[in-house]
């Protein structure tokens, strides 16, 4: 992360990376995403497993080991959670060198991952806006005398392009470091005065700290839009997916048995940590 990054980031809250994922990268990722999709679109209609913190209905893969929500329709969203177990397509990002440069310039305490989420927005579809000012306080930004030191950030990838109409991620600039949380009714990005949409390219990614107010504009084209979401932060903070809020990562043993150990380090929470004396069991 060099200093023009850094002070972009510090004044904004967000940076878009160019090209942070090769050609070969996105071409295998899309493919992975694509997979994944119909296989969770074939239990809609199932009753849910499980109830999220937030109210969102989760159905549970127990042989993939993933948790999705949402279906298939003009409007709505599909999330699968916990991809990282379904795919070994997806390990490409688990200490991925080029996202690792960023995560340990901006969070100073040993990073893991505690969010990974695929994101697809189908045609018509909003997400509301949410964050930004004295939110959470896992979502803190600070700035030390060690620099940048974030709680919550996350890195969306992205597998094709998104532009103008296309569902475009959207932030309002520099809210991380407000001091009021927004005047302003309801969560439409579309309306909420200050919120910029972001167009990227396919292999380009958006790092931002989850104090930042942000959203997803409206998705007016034709086009769904994908993509991948890793959250990270200090490594005692437990999960943050919304189907497994604040309780031990959910990650099978036979994803761990497929990384190496500088890998499986992502994953491991303060009580895993403790419990095995600092080692893998």
């Amino acid at each position: 992360m060099n200093d023009i990054e850094k002070y972009e980031f510090d004044r904004l809250g967000y940076i878009i990376i160019p090209e942070l994922l090769t050609r070969a990268e996105v071409k295998r990722l899309s493919a992975g995403i694509d997979a994944l999709e119909e296989d969770a679109l074939a239990g809609v209609g199932r009753p849910p497993d499980k109830i999220s913190a937030y109210g969102l209905p989760y159905r549970h893969s127990a042989e993939r080991g993933y948790y999705a929500s949402g279906a298939r329709e003009e409007g709505n969203t599909l999330i699968i959670e916990d991809f990282f177990n379904a795919d070994s397509v997806f390990d490409m990002l688990v200490n991925h060198a080029p996202t690792m440069a960023y995560i340990n310039a901006i969070v100073q305490e040993r990073p893991t991952i505690n969010n990974c989420e695929i994101r697809i927005r189908y045609p018509g579809n909003q997400t509301g806006s949410h964050m930004g000012g004295p939110v959470s306080w896992k979502h803190r930004y600070d700035y030390t005398s060690r620099g940048i030191d974030c709680l919550m950030v996350r890195m969306v990838y992205f597998v094709h392009d998104v532009g103008p109409g296309q569902g475009e991620f959207c932030v309002v600039p520099a809210t991380h470091k407000s001091n009021m949380a927004s005047p302003y009714e309801g969560r439409n990005p579309d309306t909420e005065p200050g919120m910029i949409g972001l167009p990227v390219k396919a292999g380009d990614a958006i790092l931002f700290t989850e104090n930042l107010r942000h959203g997803g504009l409206t998705n007016r084209s034709n086009q769904t839009r994908k993509t991948l979401h890793v959250g990270y932060g200090p490594f005692w903070m437990k999960s943050q997916n919304h189907s497994t809020m604040d309780e031990e990562p959910y990650i099978l043993p036979r994803t761990f048995d497929r990384l190496n150990e500088a890998q499986r380090m992502l994953f491991r929470a303060h009580k895993t940590l403790l419990e095995n004396d600092g080692n893998y069991a």
